[in-house]
């Protein structure tokens, strides 16, 4: 499925930096760089060898104007990223050669690049499946070494082959159901329903296990939605600074210090954590105060976890209950911070109104409990089901969304074994399955769903 038009766009980041690129693929990619790149030894991109680096300049040919000395690297398809003729042009990486020399591959021929053109033409050709052109994006926005890991599992394959797996063996009870069906008279060996039934046994319990590892693969591609939430002076932005050990959040003893809502990603063991500094909570007649207070509690809404901090030093207060009130039904940590000063909280009432959460002491002033702290988020995320070892795990929400309609229709397959419906009921049921999970690989997305995805890619990818 080879494209007809050549395509164009800068495959690096938006600023200044020592190499910019500029990479095109298509049918005429070789002939417009060949009309734009003087070799030093007079060689043309036309009589470049594949693979290969060449050096030499970018000129205007109208006006016959240098723009810049550039690397130029041809890629003969099918042995390139997108199975087509590929073009590099690695000049320097400021805006204005890069703007230069995509401009002058525009005038002669090439078209600017959609986003994620390239990726979606490697789809396309073949090259790459569905999953694995979506783990490119990942690869690209990875924030710690496990999401990269899983990431680069998605690009292999890992994924796709155990998708692949599970849809193979519907289609071959797909198959057998349907030759018995059509060819009652021929001597085709009859798959029972019982059969049917006990073979859906594990391929269900598959689309169970890569469902159990869907919280924490999104967690590790996302970044676990934390918030940490106390009234005024508890010490939450000072648990911030000691998380990202960094002095990112101002920290004084002036109640109400923090208005506004502070969001940095913090690595905890390769866990990426998008962590939230909220504004105390408290009844204040401060407007501003009073917006970062409410801001406050939609974060605590939609976080996955919630770090709740009070202080040892002082019993509890209304505003602590009125926080821990926020705690009901949510993944939640209570932290008793300031362990260093002498301690006046009543840890027995904390237990009563903490509801069973789990509560650590720690001191964010001289580091106490931290570990037990990271330990503590790094065993939820987990939850005992799943380990880093793990390789196939669902990080991506329409992956996961897949598997559960997926599930469901085979689901639906026992159920109609279980009624005594006819093969050919069972043969819907199994189908819908095998379609569902096609949309993984791309085998059968259709092309609304393929612009969707792609639009999400940077253009140059």
């Amino acid at each position: 499925m080879f494209q007809d038009d050549t395509i164009s766009a800068v495959a690096t980041a938006i600023g200044e930096g020592g190499i910019g690129i500029i990479r095109m693929s298509g049918p005429d990619s070789i002939s417009i760089a060949d009309q734009l790149f003087i070799g030093t030894s007079g060689l043309t991109a036309a009589k470049a060898a594949s693979h290969h680096v060449y050096y030499g300049s970018i000129a205007d040919p109208e006006s016959g104007q240098k723009i810049d000395e550039v690397l130029l690297i041809v890629m003969k398809g099918p042995r390139s990223y997108t199975r087509e003729n590929v073009v590099e042009i690695h000049c320097h990486g400021g805006p204005v050669p890069l703007r230069r020399i995509l401009e002058l591959t525009l005038r002669f021929g090439a078209r600017l690049a959609e986003p994620g053109e390239f990726t979606k033409r490697a789809f396309l050709n073949g090259r790459l499946d569905l999953a694995q052109a979506e783990a490119v994006i990942d690869i690209i926005r990875s924030k710690t070494d496990a999401s990269l890991k899983l990431a680069v599992n998605h690009l292999s394959g890992h994924l796709s082959e155990v998708v692949r797996n599970i849809r193979d063996k519907a289609l071959e009870m797909i198959a057998h159901l349907e030759a018995a069906i059509d060819f009652p008279e021929d001597d085709i060996e009859e798959v029972t329903s019982q059969q049917v039934d006990e073979q859906l046994v594990p391929l269900m319990a598959q689309l169970d296990h890569l469902l159990a590892t869907a919280q924490t693969g999104r967690i590790l591609r996302e970044g676990l939605q934390t918030v940490i939430i106390g009234k005024p002076n508890v010490g939450k932005s000072s648990l911030l600074n000691a998380l990202l050990r960094e002095k990112r959040a101002i920290v004084t003893d002036i109640p109400g210090t923090t208005r506004d809502i502070i969001e940095e990603y913090v690595n905890i063991r390769g866990i990426p954590l998008k962590i939230v500094d909220t504004a105390g909570i408290r009844e204040t007649e401060d407007v501003v105060e009073q917006l970062g207070v409410q801001r406050a509690r939609e974060f605590v809404d939609k976080a996955d976890l919630i770090l709740l901090l009070l202080d040892s030093s002082l019993p509890l207060a209304e505003e602590d209950k009125q926080v821990l009130e926020l705690l009901a039904g949510r993944q939640a940590l209570v932290l008793i911070n300031k362990t260093d000063l002498p301690q006046k909280l009543d840890m027995p009432e904390i237990m009563q109104y903490s509801k069973g959460y789990q509560v650590l002491r720690i001191s964010v002033e001289n580091g106490t409990g931290i570990d037990a702290l990271e330990e503590a988020i790094v065993e939820r995320v987990y939850s005992g089901q799943v380990t880093q070892s793990e390789g196939a795990f669902v990080t991506n929400v329409r992956h996961i969304t897949v598997l559960r309609q997926a599930y469901q229709h085979l689901a639906e397959a026992r159920n109609t074994i279980a009624v005594n419906m006819p093969p050919d009921c069972i043969v819907v049921d199994l189908r819908a399955a095998w379609e569902r999970l096609g949309e993984i690989t791309g085998d059968t997305a259709g092309e609304d769903l393929l612009d969707q995805i792609f639009s999400r890619f940077c253009i140059g990818k």
